[in-house]
């Protein structure tokens, strides 16, 4: 039996891991062990998922909390190191973006040990995003590069990575959505907040584009603002997001509903729901196209094509007035309808896990 390391931090994370710990489950020559670095930390972030998920318990907790890009790496890696050592994996597993993917992927190659990379090569090809430089970092160091959609393959075919490498599986979010969506179906969320199914839009915004500069975040709450006049909006906040709004001072108009983040189950829910999803975050970009919601991103660029080829995503920027008049267009019915992904099926995982058994017994 050979053992892998399954890393795991942030909220994106727990999404992702949990279906690969589902199809390793009785594997008769693979075992795991799930690291959380505790990158995100609270309840909300965290413990819920796993029950929701039903993901098995860390083995491995380095709980290194909160901190500065430079100062959560570093305590990642400090912290990681001695259990890579000490177990010595046949692989430790990395998945997404986040700060733990890159720092757990630098301590196993260090320590010769082979690192597995489910959701490699996706790029913006905007290096001012810190998940830019994880991804690019990542897949540089990465034995085994399991790609979700076919701008991936491209990417790193282009940085010069080599095709045996890589392979396509699909997309191990949608594994997770279609485990809950039955759930979603029957517990209708949306009605939670006094929402009608078709009837609102749900927000999010997080990226430090959009909410760091005042000039920026002023413009699109009052484009947000105005469009919740004619379309009700329903608004759950990144805990910075909030503070940026309160130091605003902005009150938000009656049909602007802000709230506490929500759970995963909520978050799917008020995406099924959605008239449109306005948003800057990757994962909604993929859930909704799924779920064949329209989605407005709020920047100028995504590091998943595939959403904006055949999903209905459509890229933005943060431009007000471009804001208004595509919400006009969703409400007057001109919309893209998503067409179904390659391998976005729900059984990413399982090709995840063939590709890693593939991989360690050739």
């Amino acid at each position: 039996m050979k053992e892998l390391l399954l890393v795991a931090g942030a909220r994106p994370n727990f999404i992702k891991v949990a279906p690969v710990c589902h199809a390793l489950a009785g594997h008769p020559r693979l075992g795991f062990t799930l690291v959380h670095t505790g990158q995100h930390y609270d309840d909300a972030m965290s413990r819920r998922f796993f029950e929701v998920l039903d993901i098995p318990a860390p083995g491995v907790n380095l709980e290194v909390g909160s901190g500065s890009h430079a100062v959560q790496t570093a305590r990642i890696m400090e912290r990681f190191e001695p259990v890579v050592a000490e177990r010595k994996p046949a692989a430790v597993v990395v998945f997404g973006d986040v700060n733990s993917t890159a720092a757990c992927a630098l301590v196993a190659c260090k320590l010769n040990t082979p690192v597995v990379h489910v959701e490699a090569g996706l790029r913006s090809f905007d290096r001012t995003m810190p998940e830019e430089i994880n991804r690019i970092v990542t897949d540089v160091l990465s034995s085994l590069l399991l790609v979700s959609e076919p701008s991936g393959l491209r990417n790193l075919l282009n940085e010069g990575i080599s095709r045996d490498k890589i392979v396509e599986v699909g997309n191990v979010m949608i594994d997770s959505l279609q485990r809950v969506r039955p759930r979603v179906e029957a517990q209708q969320p949306w009605t939670t907040f006094g929402l009608s199914r078709g009837g609102y839009g749900l927000v999010t915004l997080h990226r430090p584009a959009n909410v760091d500069d005042d000039t920026v975040l002023k413009a699109l709450l009052g484009a947000l603002g105005r469009v919740s006049e004619k379309l009700p909006l329903i608004f759950p906040m990144h805990p910075r997001t909030r503070a940026r709004i309160q130091q605003l001072g902005w009150n938000p108009p009656a049909g602007f509903q802000m709230v506490e983040p929500v759970s995963y189950i909520d978050s799917i829910g008020l995406q099924l729901g959605a008239r449109v999803v306005l948003t800057d975050s990757g994962g909604l970009q993929e859930e909704s196209s799924c779920l064949g919601t329209p989605c407005l991103t709020l920047r100028p660029n995504t590091e998943r094509p595939v959403t904006v080829e055949l999903g209905s995503n459509i890229i933005l920027g943060n431009d007000p007035a471009a804001v208004e008049s595509a919400v006009h267009e969703v409400i007057a019915g001109r919309i893209k309808r998503a067409q179904p992904i390659p391998l976005w099926d729900g059984r990413a995982a399982e090709r995840v896990v063939a590709a890693m058994d593939a991989f360690l017994h050739p």
